[in-house]
């Protein structure tokens, strides 16, 4: 008897607990092709016809295939479908740590380890909230307006996405729509600010160790960078006072809420200090907000102390998709909204009006909170396996960030370390990528980019074992 006509020609036995969807789906046909279970040549279902069979949706099935031919196991003709290409050698991976098992005890499963580069917000996994977001898009798309489509929109956004970002920074700060513009991001932001407030030559104080784009920034402007001391607690006020003393910068660029690299939070008694130096010296702060959402927990910001003196940045890459390319610039007062406008214009010409568009809705309907509760959510899940896989006299680290910073034990310097790394793919960054003054022996390590938790764990437990054997005893040099 002949299978039913709408039976695929293969179909994945899959362990549905066992990691992404996709992924497994592309491990399964991998196995088979090995096994010989499916023989090169064959036309694999259509991509609609394996979802419905699988009760799994579209585009779940298209991640799968797309993955299997980044393998080599696959390829499309056009008009015909996707046909196996034939058995190809196995695919080698990294040598992974013996993972910690999962709550509740045991050995958890092998986990393909984790990219620790990007300082990426983890995908959240609350219920619903990914199926939410597949309809939010479909809705967004039934209404869009003609003229969002097909019309250039305000330099600097228009008033309802000005409102929509003096209503997303309510409760960090309050400021009128009026004395805000709309980004193409915050590197767009800070591109803008940097081309307004200096000229070629120009001295900025920044932390000792600051942002990777911003130092970007200041070669392309021809900008010099004076390091400001840092401790545990952030940036030094003392060493900003002497900067302006001797220095005269032209402003002060600073991330005073889970700073990147070092996580650090600074206080409330070093933020007042720090605007009542600028009010003294007349030196305009950069206050890059990137963190604050994540972090309610926060004090103000310094824009909301000295809101007269304090150039705020504060961007939805990182509390709700970097894909979202917008950030909110609030300046001290309306008079030089023209001229960072003519900055806009002339450097990034505007902000893409379907993400400025998006970003309002989602603001409004409150799905853009929704996103950002579950990315704490799941960076707080991270953190614990960071804690307790990692040494805690070598972490600086808050709960609320999704990175960390690791100092090295005596014996290892960061390169050393990294290089031991390099053939698991970990790719840790660094200090070298944030220093301005002299970099100290420390990487960051990024918790949020790994697909999920199990090999973030595994990733995880690849750099405890090479901090615990130290470099004598990982070193393959005969």
């Amino acid at each position: 008897m002949s299978p039913p006509a709408d039976t695929p020609a293969w179909l994945p036995s899959l362990d549905r607990a066992a990691g992404p969807l996709y992924r497994g789906i592309a491990d399964a046909l991998e196995r088979d092709i090995q096994a010989g279970r499916v023989a090169p040549g064959t036309r694999l279902p259509p991509q609609r016809l394996l979802a419905a069979r699988l009760g799994v949706d579209f585009t779940t099935i298209a991640r799968a295939y797309a993955e299997a031919a980044r393998r080599g196991l696959v390829e499309g003709r056009v008009g015909q479908g996707t046909f196996v290409r034939g058995p190809c050698p196995l695919r080698p991976r990294p040598a992974l740590a013996r993972a910690a098992g999962p709550e509740g005890g045991g050995a958890a499963p092998a986990a393909r380890a984790a990219d620790l580069r990007m300082n990426a917000p983890p995908l959240p996994t609350a219920p619903g909230l990914r199926e939410a977001l597949r309809r939010e898009m479909g809705a967004f798309a039934a209404t869009l307006d003609l003229d969002l489509l097909l019309r250039y929109r305000p330099v600097g956004g228009g008033a309802a996405e000005r409102e929509a970002g003096a209503a997303w920074l309510a409760g960090r700060l309050e400021v009128p729509p009026g004395r805000l513009l709309v980004c193409a991001g915050a590197q767009g932001a800070l591109l803008a600010l940097l081309s307004v407030l200096c000229e070629p030559g120009d001295l900025l104080c920044c932390e000792a160790l600051t942002y990777p784009g911003f130092r970007s920034l200041a070669a392309h402007l021809r900008l010099r960078l004076a390091p400001l001391a840092m401790d545990g607690a952030g940036l030094l006020p003392e060493a900003f006072e002497a900067a302006c003393r001797a220095h005269r910068p032209r402003a002060l660029y600073c991330t005073p809420t889970l700073h990147n690299p070092t996580t650090a939070t600074l206080p409330p008694e070093r933020r007042r200090a720090l605007v009542a130096i600028a009010r003294r010296h007349g030196v305009p702060i950069i206050e890059d907000d990137a963190y604050g959402a994540l972090a309610p927990q926060a004090p103000p910001p310094l824009a909301a102390l000295a809101p007269e003196a304090v150039y705020y940045v504060g961007g939805l890459a990182k509390p709700v998709s970097p894909a979202l390319r917008i950030a909110y610039l609030a300046v001290p007062e309306p008079r030089p909204l023209p001229r960072l406008a003519a900055a806009i214009r002339a450097t990034t010409g505007m902000a893409s009006p379907l993400a400025a568009a998006l970003a309002t809705r989602w603001i409004g309907n409150g799905l853009a909170a929704a996103i950002t509760a579950g990315i704490r959510e799941e960076t707080a899940a991270r953190q614990a396996i960071a804690r307790a896989l990692l040494p805690p006299g070598l972490l600086a680290t808050d709960p609320a960030a999704f990175h960390l910073w690791l100092r090295m034990p005596e014996g290892w310097s960061r390169g050393e370390f990294l290089a031991r790394l390099r053939p698991g793919s970990l790719g840790l960054v660094g200090s070298d990528g944030f220093a301005v003054a002299a970099p100290p022996e420390a990487v960051r390590v990024g918790l949020g980019a790994a697909e999920d938790r199990q090999s973030l764990r595994a990733g995880l437990s690849q750099v405890a074992e090479l901090l615990a054997e130290g470099p004598a005893l990982s070193s393959l040099i005969v």
